[in-house]
């Protein structure tokens, strides 16, 4: 894991443990992350992620709304995958980001408990991944 890295898992769970974020550490992020994270806040603030979880396995997934005037929603993993453009170009094929604003504003919502909550079952659920 790189140090960059490490510094955000840091910052993320104190985030978790206070549900809230402090001007320090949204400097640190952005610092981290960039425009990235600067398009994940407004995300964020316009209620833009939902947490869709099965029941009753309790497995979820975070629906993100994009930024583009169609607001395409992306299904990610905050800290693994997203399914968007930007994911494949410039994380995996480039390797230019650590991460999309998607899983970003997926990540941070679910930081500070400010994520629309979606009960689906599990048979719904598996259905919604496998569109992936």
């Amino acid at each position: 894991m790189s140090a960059s890295t490490l510094a955000a898992e840091a910052v993320w769970k104190q985030i978790e443990s206070t549900r809230s974020v402090t001007d320090d550490q949204l400097s640190i992020l952005h610092f981290l992350f960039g425009k990235n994270f600067e398009r994940a806040t407004r995300i964020v603030d316009q209620s833009g992620v939902k947490k869709i979880s099965g029941d009753p396995s309790g497995r979820s997934i975070f629906q993100v709304v994009g930024e583009s005037r169609r607001k395409e929603e992306y299904l990610c993993f905050p800290e693994n995958f997203c399914a968007c453009y930007s994911f494949f170009y410039d994380i995996v094929n480039r390797g230019e980001q650590l991460c999309c604003k998607h899983q970003l504003a997926a990540r941070l919502a679910a930081s500070l408990g400010a994520c629309i909550e979606v009960k689906v079952s599990d048979e719904e659920l598996a259905i919604l991944l496998s569109n992936l």
